[in-house]
């Protein structure tokens, strides 16, 4: 479903849901664990986190940034992830009841601590 997704997105130049599917496919991808399934999905983030930045979406560049947040956690570069998430995190001045701000501040605060 996510690459018709991302097909789709792509032959019709409707993009506005692209850095979403990217995001999801790298979820999924960390999800069956196959080999080199760590190095495929940071590309995908990393390519999530360039469309969302160049179509303004703050809210799908935090989904992006908390998952490759997580990600680096998960190998170590715990600092890194830090320094990377938190100033994304601190762009926002409202909505701090969202899902996503929620779920970033959590991860933050495991990171400080």
């Amino acid at each position: 479903m996510i690459e018709q997704g991302l097909s789709a997105a792509n032959h019709n130049s409707e993009r506005i849901f692209e850095a979403e599917l990217q995001r999801l496919k790298a979820r999924a991808l960390l999800l069956c664990g196959a080999a080199g399934s760590e190095t495929h999905a940071q590309s995908l983030l990393d390519r999530a986190l360039t469309t969302a930045r160049s179509q303004h979406a703050r809210s799908l560049e935090l989904r992006a940034a908390k998952d490759l947040a997580a990600l680096w956690i998960g190998q170590g570069r715990r600092d890194e992830a830090l320094a990377f998430l938190a100033p994304i995190h601190a762009w926002f001045t409202e909505g701090f009841d969202t899902h996503d701000l929620k779920e970033a501040k959590v991860l933050l605060d495991q990171l400080q601590s």
